[in-house]
């Protein structure tokens, strides 16, 4: 089963970072980008964390908390956070239940093998616990401000959440 656009996300539970379980029903209230990477302290990942540490004060105003999620190890997370000054938490999905539930597992090549990776991918979730956007096949370049546009939009009326 996977999300999709209007629907409710359901409720899970994640280890995270500040010594913490994460569950959704904890953010009722406030919008929530979801944003995955494939692998923490890679360069691709440590770029996209930055841009997002860098509009936190922007999705604080719009009333939006900001969560990255991967397999790594809470320790990977914890210490991946630390370096990068990152203001916002990360979760640790080693067994792969987020990733399942948003579906960002997917076949990947790297030097001509084929294995199962997190492919780059981003949610915004509205007030209500419901899918408002997606985004699959991320880019790095310029993705972090266009999720800070979609969340002010969400906040103000402007785009609709399904």
């Amino acid at each position: 089963m996977s999300v999709s656009i209007g629907q409710p996300i359901p409720d899970f539970t994640a280890q995270a970072t500040g010594d913490q379980e994460i569950t959704m029903a904890q953010f009722r209230g406030r919008q929530v980008v979801i944003y995955f990477y494939p692998k923490a302290s890679t360069p691709g990942c440590t770029t996209e964390g930055g841009d997002f540490r860098d509009r936190k004060a922007d999705f604080d105003t719009a009333n939006t908390v900001i969560l990255g999620v991967s397999r790594d190890g809470i320790r990977a997370q914890e210490n991946f956070k630390a370096k990068q000054a990152f203001n916002f938490d990360l979760i640790s999905d080693k067994d792969e239940s987020v990733c399942r539930l948003f579906d960002v597992i997917k076949l990947k090549k790297m030097y001509g093998k084929e294995h199962l990776g997190i492919e780059r991918s981003t949610f915004l979730i509205d007030n209500e616990g419901k899918l408002a956007r997606e985004w699959r096949g991320v880019k790095v370049k310029d993705h972090a401000q266009e999720v800070l546009e979609a969340a002010q939009a969400l906040n103000d009326g402007s785009l609709d959440s399904a």
